[in-house]
């Protein structure tokens, strides 16, 4: 798979390495603003219990 994005990235090595972060980045951003805090209230973990 991450052969395939190199091969598919436009330009030269560093304009594929920096097109690499940037879209690294965006994966992250993605995961941190969209997918977990969707999926937060999902989770048992606020469901602690002590006795």
């Amino acid at each position: 798979m991450y052969g395939w994005i190199w091969r598919h990235l436009p330009g030269g090595t560093a304009v594929k390495a920096l097109q690499a972060v940037v879209l690294v980045l965006a994966v992250v951003a993605l995961l941190l603003f969209v997918v977990f805090p969707w999926a937060e209230p999902m989770l048992p973990f606020n469901d602690v219990t002590v006795d």
